[in-house]
């Protein structure tokens, strides 16, 4: 099998193509001939930041993975030959807390780019257990192929966790700060699930880009930030006739600045989620949960079984991927890493198998 992988051997220093035999599938585990990987700010965080892998360097990168199954073990016999998206956070399915429901804590979970090789490769093998099955005759109905479904394993899951745990229902008032990537979807997401989305960035192009995509209202927060953006929430609220309580914040920046936003826009019984990760710290009062009666909640990854809802929103036309993504050949992976740490792309980069 004429199979390569990119790999990171410190943080920093260009990736290197390395050939590989892709490892014999155990009883439970699959291999995945890859149609494309998603670029994500987390492997940029890896690349560029030095945070540690649980798996030792040198290690190939990526977690957002769609591909073909050509090799099964016995327990994976059904996954032959089907399309799939691989979860980016795979649980055991065995343990107590996937046994209640408690999957992306499971303390056995896998992610592919983390605690194993990676998506940046041709072939990959990964355990059977919260495989997607995709109908590519489906995704060519709405001109998508194989490759661009591999952003529904994080960029599009996560955030649909997140409005899932949030309860967003009709009637609510959204507000979603960062739009890039992961917080473009939550935009889609939130509005398809009845929410009126108030979308906030300091990059105004992505602003005026989700108008077509859910944003009822959207925010420079380099002009409008702390009380003034709190005010501007509110008075849009106010001329929605919708609740002043009760709004559902999603932090999906992973920035100080934008995490200090969504706190300052707490309520009564608002709800705050955690989406986006940053290293920075920030100093809040946290007894404005208790004084509000809010929720805090924090968001890892997605449950297996939640990606098939996630993804019929996108077969059925109701988020729109296809504005928001672009292929490059996986061997220009150096360039395209460059590209995303710099914000020189326009949509989430999915790298493809060339060679």
């Amino acid at each position: 099998m004429n199979a390569y992988r990119w790999v990171m051997e410190e943080p920093g220093k260009p990736l290197s193509r390395v050939r590989f035999e892709p490892d014999e599938p155990d009883t439970n585990e699959v291999v995945v001939a890859i149609a494309g990987c998603g670029v994500c700010h987390t492997d940029l965080g890896f690349y560029y930041d030095g945070i540690r892998t649980k798996h030792p360097l040198p290690l190939t990168l990526g977690h957002e993975i769609s591909g073909r199954v050509i090799s099964t073990g016995r327990d994976g016999a059904q996954w032959q030959d089907k399309s799939v998206v691989i979860p980016a956070v795979i649980p055991c399915g065995s343990c107590d807390l996937c046994d209640r429901g408690r999957g992306t804590i499971c303390r056995n979970q896998k992610s592919p780019g983390i605690d194993m090789h990676g998506g940046f490769a041709t072939h990959i093998t990964v355990p059977s257990a919260g495989l997607c099955e995709i109908d590519t005759a489906r995704l060519a109905e709405i001109d998508m192929e194989l490759a661009d479904a591999s952003v529904v394993a994080d960029a599009l899951t996560t955030p649909y966790q997140a409005v899932v745990q949030a309860e967003v229902e009709p009637g609510d008032l959204a507000v979603v700060i960062g739009v890039g990537g992961v917080g473009g979807y939550a935009v889609q997401l939130a509005h398809a699930k009845g929410a009126t989305v108030v979308a906030v960035d300091v990059d105004q192009g992505k602003l005026d880009r989700l108008k077509d995509f859910g944003a009822s209202m959207v925010i420079n927060a380099r002009e409008v930030q702390g009380r003034d953006l709190r005010d501007a929430v509110r008075q849009f609220a106010k001329d929605q006739d919708l609740r002043q309580t009760e709004w559902k914040i999603f932090e999906c920046s992973g920035t100080a600045a934008g995490q200090a936003s969504a706190f300052g826009l707490l309520t009564y019984g608002a709800c705050l989620s955690v989406v986006g990760f940053t290293m920075e710290k920030l100093e809040v009062r946290l007894s404005k949960l208790m004084a509000f009666h809010a929720r805090a909640l924090g968001n890892w990854g997605c449950l297996p079984e939640y990606y098939p809802d996630a993804l019929e929103l996108v077969l059925t036309g109701k988020v729109s991927m296809l504005p928001f993504i672009e292929r490059h050949p996986l061997s220009e992976i150096n360039e395209i890493f460059a590209r995303a740490h710099d914000g020189k792309l326009a949509g989430r980069a999915i790298l493809v198998p060339d060679e």
